[in-house]
């Protein structure tokens, strides 16, 4: 089907048969829940679609259907993501497995509609698994593996797929939609047994716990993000191979990076460009490679330490900042690499910022800064067509 990173997404989740969709629009999340809306209506998926006022109901909903045992699906953006920060503790310390796509987008003032990842990575610290696509194929195959993560009884952890506003959301091209059997097969009906409501045997759920326990939950939090995600990440990620076909590499891609002297470490749509660029170096005899985060939670420290710990110098080209320090990116980059006795060079490179465009010949310098060893001197926090 030739499909938009929003439609994609859609036929995505109607694959995984949510039992509730909570839906408020806002750009460029709109046409998701627009095109779920039509399916529900035309009886191509079964589910109790709720139309809420804000995006704070719109958690609120998604929590309380997963309370009863229900398979929930939500989206948002940039400040609706912002309103719902409350409710994305309750969801995480609830340990409900809520699938959320977010479309990445600058968040205000300056208003503006366009896509940047300041707003997901704005909240890393509030305990949901986040992947960021690269393009429509995986936008849809991650809401399917999505839900297989999120519902794996070692994890129970809600997830958020994050897909570049516009850049995705709104770019088409050929995606490969696999049938309804065949993702029946990948996802089985969900089994919320021990965190629903159930007269027959009852369960305490969203209670208060002091300091003498409180720390308990945080941890298991911690560790099932830290150890066990990975795990489900990898047996889910295997499975899907075997039905349709389609491998992917956890949670980095690695590309042209195992003998790089010079690597750039970047996320979403913007690693099409940077791998771009890497094969024309490598045409030139340059060797460049990329690391494509694709998921900043949890972080995948060894695959950065393992592909950078070599190189010469290694940039992180992200879409945020955060102000008076540096991007969230490159802090959990260089934390990574320290944790490991690795002192490769690093310089950081915001741009995309309030949709701005990043293009090949941006990248090209990136490169060329690393290869004159420019990494070691000057601003290591510098934004695209601003610094120099």
């Amino acid at each position: 089907m030739f499909l938009s990173g929003d439609e994609a997404f859609a036929e995505g989740v109607r694959l995984a048969r949510p039992q509730v969709i909570s839906a408020y629009p806002i750009t460029p999340q709109t046409v998701v829940v627009e095109r779920l809306s039509e399916m529900v209506e035309a009886g191509s998926l079964r589910a109790e679609y709720v139309h809420v006022e804000s995006e704070h109901s719109a958690l609120s909903c998604a929590i309380g259907a997963a309370a009863t045992g229900a398979r929930t699906f939500t989206a948002t953006s940039s400040q609706g993501l912002l309103y719902m920060a409350e409710c994305l503790t309750y969801a995480s310390g609830g340990r409900f497995p809520i699938v959320m796509m977010n479309a990445t987008r600058s968040t205000a003032l300056p208003w503006n509609i366009y896509g940047d990842q300041r707003d997901a990575l704005s909240l890393l610290d509030h305990g949901w698994i986040q992947a960021f696509a690269q393009d429509a194929q995986e936008a849809l195959d991650l809401a399917l593996m999505a839900y297989v993560v999120a519902e794996d009884p070692t994890v129970r952890t809600p997830f958020m797929v994050n897909l570049d506003g516009f850049t995705i959301t709104h770019t088409y091209e050929p995606v490969d939609v696999p049938s309804q059997q065949d993702a029946d097969a990948f996802l089985p009906p969900y089994d919320a047994t021990g965190n629903r409501f159930d007269f027959q045997h009852p369960v305490n759920m969203g209670y208060s716990a002091g300091p003498a326990f409180n720390a308990f939950y945080k941890y298991q939090e911690h560790k099932a993000m830290a150890e066990a995600v990975p795990a489900a990440v990898a047996r889910a990620e295997e499975r899907f191979a075997e039905l349709f076909g389609r491998r992917y590499p956890g949670l980095a891609e690695c590309y042209r990076a195992e003998d790089a002297d010079y690597v750039v470490v970047t996320l979403g749509a913007t690693a099409g460009v940077v791998r771009s660029v890497v094969d024309e170096l490598r045409s030139d005899g340059v060797r460049a490679g990329m690391v494509r985060i694709r998921y900043m939670r949890p972080f995948p420290s060894r695959a950065i330490v393992e592909a950078l710990c070599s190189a010469r110098a290694a940039a992180v080209l992200e879409q945020d900042v955060s102000f008076g320090a540096e991007g969230a990116v490159f802090s959990d980059v260089n934390s990574a690499l320290y944790q490991a006795g690795c002192n490769v060079p690093t310089v950081n490179f915001v741009g995309g910022l309030g949709g701005a465009d990043i293009t090949l010949q941006q990248v090209r310098d990136i490169f060329a800064c690393l290869r004159d060893s420019d990494a070691e001197g000057g601003e290591r926090v510098r934004f695209l067509d601003i610094d120099g």
